[in-house]
């Protein structure tokens, strides 16, 4: 049977159906480029409208995965399995999971991203390491895997090459935001990578690209049916992302608190992610029967320090730098370290992720495009989350700033703050002086050491007042971050991190 794109298109504005084989001529056309870019747009925006049902989503994945290799790890006598997460502030659960994965004895085969707006990428945080090289071509990931258990890479143009052309129209088109489009996506590029389960971290929240939860289900439903209509045990978790995960956000920050959770000193809301994340892929790959005994299997390998082995292997062949893992000093600082106190007594009721992954992004720690280039070292530490007591003047959160970072407008420093404790209604100040407070420049303090573990241990005097460079700087960044708290004067009990699982 022939085809006209026109015809498609029309056919779809209109909310008809496509057979699988008009999809596959549609892709295979426009790859072959006998479809215009012109007709893919109007016809992504149809989509974007009417929709695709469960079996045309299935032809556009296996159209996609199917337009360039699909790796194998068959005879490997262990499950490999694979992870995918939306994205979301803070997030460097990949740098945690995939070792604690390979020391539980399961292969981990991992293409992954570079950040990208307010959310960063995994890629990104390895390549802070000095000496990572992240490319490596697909037969080189599948023989890491056989040799070590575990291989990170950076998305290759032999796996589904047809979704990254799809994703750049899309991108330029405003028809990103399709649940249909994102499922395809994103199961395309697992189905090509080869592994024998899959866990989606399907963040929800205010820094996530899913806010609300009913949104979150949808899309990770419609994942989660892809992977079981072509063989392929998809386990779906919903995660909270209204607050960063963990204390660090920005590349150096979030390695070296990745490596120090796998020495057991990290964030608990990290590691509970990560057990929540990896026990279900395990029971869903069939390397354990309960999600108890695999979460047990999976804390024991942080406890004995096999998982941070792993890490270190890891870096190690990829060319990096293993040292600077055990002795963080060596990676990347930022020359302006500044510690900002919090302007009031009371428990912390929220932080905003949008805003903090957005005031990071302006210390030049993400991208507002593909083509701009980030500062390894810059960012935010948080001193304390949701549920801490803090008194004023202890340290709130800490500014990594590079030379002349971040850009803004300049607002003079103000006078400190008459502290008292908010109205507790959970709404942030309404007067902007109020979230103003002096900032106090010092040495920098590496993101694991005892002074970032929380309000109760962040109560180290600075050691200097800023010069004016310093206020200059960094006081737009830091208004953002104080205005990112929401206070209480009652205590607030921190909210689930797990908010639900699609089996």
């Amino acid at each position: 049977m022939s085809y006209r794109a026109v015809d498609l298109i029309a056919q779809k504005r209109d909310g008809h159906r496509h057979s699988d084989e008009a999809i596959r001529w549609l892709i295979g056309a426009y790859l072959r480029d006998e479809v215009p870019d012109y007709q893919m747009a109007a016809w992504l925006m149809a989509v974007c409208w009417r929709g695709l049902d469960d079996g045309e989503t299935r032809a556009l994945t296996l159209v996609l995965a199917g337009s360039g290799r699909r790796l194998s790890f068959r005879g490997f006598g262990f499950p490999v399995v694979d992870k995918h997460s939306t994205g979301g502030v803070g997030d460097k659960t990949t740098l945690v999971l995939a070792p604690m994965l390979a020391a539980a004895g399961i292969g981990v085969a991992k293409m992954s991203g570079r950040g990208l707006g307010h959310t960063g990428g995994t890629i990104d945080k390895l390549e802070s390491i000095p000496g990572v090289v992240t490319s490596t071509d697909p037969d080189a990931l599948v023989a890491a895997v056989a040799q070590r258990r575990i291989a990170i890479a950076a998305q290759s143009p032999a796996l589904a090459p047809g979704d990254g052309r799809l994703y750049a129209l899309r991108d330029v088109t405003a028809t990103v935001e399709s649940i249909p489009l994102i499922a395809s996506s994103v199961m395309s590029k697992k189905i090509a990578t080869g592994a024998n389960a899959v866990v989606l971290d399907v963040k929800v929240g205010a820094g996530a690209f899913m806010k609300d939860l009913p949104a979150a289900r949808q899309l990770a439903r419609a994942m989660v049916r892809l992977g079981q209509s072509v063989a392929l045990p998809t386990v779906a978790v919903l995660t909270r992302m209204d607050e960063p995960l963990g204390r660090a956000i920005g590349n150096v920050l979030e390695v070296k608190e990745a490596a120090e959770t796998l020495r057991g000193r990290g964030p608990d809301d990290l590691l509970e992610v990560c057990l929540a994340l990896g026990s279900e892929v395990m029971v869903t790959a069939g390397a354990e029967r309960s999600r108890p005994t695999a979460r047990r299997l999976l804390a024991r390998t942080v406890e004995d320090g096999t998982a941070f082995v792993h890490l270190l292997d890891l870096v190690a062949s990829m060319g990096g730098d293993a040292r600077c893992l055990a002795d963080t000093g060596r990676l990347p600082q930022a020359p302006h370290v500044v510690d900002v106190p919090s302007p009031q007594d009371g428990f912390v009721a929220a932080v905003d992720a949008l805003a903090c992954g957005q005031a990071a992004m302006r210390l030049g720690a993400g991208r507002a495009t593909k083509q701009d280039t980030i500062d390894p070292a810059v960012g935010i530490a948080l001193r304390a989350k949701v549920g801490d007591h803090v008194s004023r003047g202890q340290p709130l959160f800490t500014i990594h700033a590079g030379a002349g970072k971040p850009s803004g407008p300049y607002t003079a420093r103000p006078e400190p703050v008459e502290g008292r404790p908010s109205t507790g209604s959970g709404r942030a100040e309404k007067n902007p002086a109020r979230l103003r407070a002096p900032i106090h420049a010092r040495r920098p303090v590496p993101v694991d050491s005892s002074e970032h573990t929380g309000a109760g241990g962040a109560d180290q005097a600075p050691a200097s007042t800023t010069g004016d460079r310093d206020d200059q700087h960094e006081r737009p960044v830091v208004e953002q971050v104080l205005a990112a708290f929401r206070w209480s004067e009652t205590p607030v009990s921190r909210p689930p991190l797990v908010l639900a699982t699609i089996r």
